[in-house]
C-alpha cells in the first residue's frame, strides 16, 4: 500500500507525531493540526526498532502536554538500515578499489571491503566478517580471460550468507557467471561491465542497481517487522525530499537540502515548479559520510577535497575514532558539541560538491552542468563562476539531528562553512544558507505525503522562513 499523494485528501483535523527512525536516533515531532510544533523527543534507535519508536512517540506526546488523552496519528519514515555495506570482489586490486568507490558514490552505499584475485577460503571468511549488504563482483575487461571471474562466482555461490551479488564484470562470461551463482541459490543481478576496457571505469549502470538495493535496504526492520513495515512505509530520504519540494513551492525559489545523518549524508534538490513527487535524479545519498558510523569517511573525503588541512585532520582524528564506536551519543560538553557541528558542516560541504558534480544538469543557471566542480576543475578552487548562478537556487538548508543544538553562534558557523567554501562559493554567493534547528523538514515531508499540505506549509513557514 503506497502513501497518500500530496493533495489526495484534505488536511486532517488530528494532531500528528511525525517520526523519523534513523540508524542511531529515533526522532519525534508533535505537530498540531494547524502545523504548529508542540513537542519534540528523541530516543536511541533500539535493536527491536519498535521499542525506541514507542518510547519516542510517548515522550513527544507528553512533551506536548497530551498526557493520557487520545493518541495522535503517527506518521513515520525510516532510514534505520543505514548505509548499504558493499564488498567488492574483483580480479585486480587498483581497478577493484576505484570501481567500488565510484559505484558506491551517491548511491547510498559504503565500501567496507575489497578482495582481488581468486577468492580462497581465508578470503571468504574475511568477506563474511565484513557483513556485506551486497557483493559487487567484477573482473576483467570485455573479452579478457574470464577465469578469475568464474572462479569467484563459483566460490560466492558456495558460501553462506544471504547477501545478493551484483555482477558487473566481463560481458563474455556474464551468462556463465550468473548460472554458477544461481545454481548455488545466490540472488544475482547482472548489469554492464564496470571496467569494459583496460583503464576505463563506467560506474553508471552498477550505481543505479546499488541505489535500488539501498532503497530496499534503508527502511530497516527489527522485532515485529510486520508492524514496523506497516508503520514506516516511507524512506527518510523521500520524506526529506518531499519537505524540500514543499519548501521550494512555499519560498518560490529552488532549494538544496543537506540532511546530515549518523550513517549517510543526503542532498535533495527541488525547484518551485518541480513535480510534487521527489525526483530520484535530484537526490544523492552518500553512504560514506555521516557523523557517527560514517565519520571516518567524512575525514578522509574532507582531506581528499581539501576542505580540511592536515593539522585539523590530526586534531579531529581522535574524535572521529570515538564517534564511530559511540552510537547514539550526545556531546558531553561545549567542545564536543563544536566538534560535532564542525564534522557535520564538513560532511555537508563534501556532499554538496558531490551532488553538484553528479546531477549533470543546469539546476543553477550559468553552469554547463555540474561536471566542472571540484579540485580537478579549472581555477585554483575548482569553482566555475557564472553571472546568474543564483537564479534557480535561492536557499540551502542544513538539516539533521546534529543541528538541533541550541547554539545560534555555532549553527551560524556551520552555515558559514558551507557558504564560504571556495568550490561552492561561485554558485552559492547570493544564496541564503539556513539551519533546520527544529528538525522539521522530514516531518513536513511526512505531512505532505499524507495529504496535509497546509499543515506542512505552516510548519515550514514558522520554522524556516519566519
Amino acid at each position: 500500500m503506497s502513501d497518500p499523494q500530496p493533495g489526495s485528501v484534505g488536511d486532517s483535523a488530528a494532531a500528528a507525531v511525525c517520526l523519523d527512525v534513523g540508524s542511531c536516533w529515533t526522532k519525534a515531532v508533535f505537530v498540531h493540526p494547524d502545523g504548529s510544533p508542540a513537542g519534540f523527543a528523541e530516543h536511541p534507535t533500539t535493536p527491536d526498532v519498535l521499542d525506541g519508536v514507542d518510547a519516542a512517540v510517548a515522550a513527544a506526546a507528553a512533551s506536548a502536554g497530551r498526557g493520557a488523552r487520545s493518541a495522535p496519528d503517527v506518521l513515520a519514515c525510516s532510514s534505520a538500515g543505514g548505509a548499504l555495506r558493499l564488498v567488492v570482489v574483483g580480479a585486480e586490486q587498483l581497478a577493484s578499489v576505484e570501481a567500488g568507490h565510484q559505484v558506491a558514490r551517491s548511491a547510498g552505499a559504503r565500501v567496507v571491503g575489497v578482495h582481488s584475485g581468486p577468492l580462497e577460503p581465508d578470503g571468504v571468511r574475511e568477506l563474511a566478517g565484513q557483513r556485506p549488504g551486497v557483493v559487487l563482483l567484477i573482473g576483467g575487461a570485455d573479452g579478457d580471460d574470464p577465469a578469475v571471474l568464474l572462479h569467484n562466482a563459483g566460490r560466492l555461490a558456495r558460501t553462506r550468507g544471504r547477501y545478493p551479488v551484483l555482477l558487473a564484470g566481463n560481458a563474455t562470461a556474464r551468462d556463465d557467471a550468473v548460472g554458477l551463482l544461481r545454481a548455488g541459490g545466490r540472488t544475482v543481478t547482472a548489469c554492464a561491465n564496470v571496467v569494459p576496457r583496460p583503464g576505463e571505469i563506467v560506474p553508471g549502470p552498477a550505481r543505479r542497481e546499488v541505489a535500488e538495493l539501498y532503497a530496499r535496504h534503508v527502511l530497516g526492520a527489527g522485532g515485529d517487522a510486520g508492524r514496523f513495515s506497516a508503520l514506516a512505509r516511507t524512506r527518510t530520504p523521500l520524506a526529506v525530499a518531499a519537505g524540500a519540494a514543499a519548501l521550494a513551492r512555499l519560498a518560490g525559489t529552488g532549494v538544496l537540502v543537506v540532511d546530515v545523518g549518523s550513517a549517510t549524508t543526503d542532498v535533495h534538490q527541488a525547484l518551485p515548479a518541480g513535480a510534487t513527487e521527489p525526483d530520484p535524479a535530484l537526490m544523492t545519498v552518500e553512504g560514506d559520510l555521516g557523523v557517527r558510523a560514517g565519520a571516518e569517511g567524512v575525514l578522509i573525503e574532507a582531506q581528499t577535497e581539501g576542505v580540511v588541512d592536515p593539522v585539523e585532520a590530526d586534531l579531529l582524528a581522535p574524535t572521529v575514532a570515538a564517534l564511530v564506536s559511540s552510537g547514539p551519543a550526545v556531546p558531553g560538553d561545549r567542545g564536543a558539541a563544536a566538534e560535532d557541528r564542525r564534522l557535520a558542516a564538513v560532511a555537508a560541504v563534501v556532499a554538496l560538491r558531490r551532488h553538484l558534480r553528479h546531477t549533470d544538469r543546469m539546476a543553477i543557471s550559468g553552469f554547463g552542468g555540474f561536471g566542472g566542480f571540484g579540485p580537478t576543475a579549472s581555477g585554483p578552487s575548482g569553482a566555475v563562476p557564472g553571472p546568474d548562478a543564483d537564479r534557480d537556487i535561492g536557499l540551502v538548508v542544513l538539516t539533521g539531528g546534529v543541528f538541533r543544538q541550541r547554539d545560534p553562534a555555532g549553527l551560524a558557523a556551520a552555515a558559514a562553512t558551507v557558504h564560504r567554501d571556495p568550490v561552492l562559493m561561485g554558485p552559492l554567493t547570493q544564496v541564503d544558507v539556513r539551519v533546520d534547528s527544529g528538525s522539521v523538514l522530514a516531518p513536513a515531508g511526512l505531512l505532505v505525503r499524507h495529504g496535509r499540505e497546509a499543515a506542512a506549509r505552516a510548519l515550514l513557514a514558522e520554522q524556516l522562513l519566519g
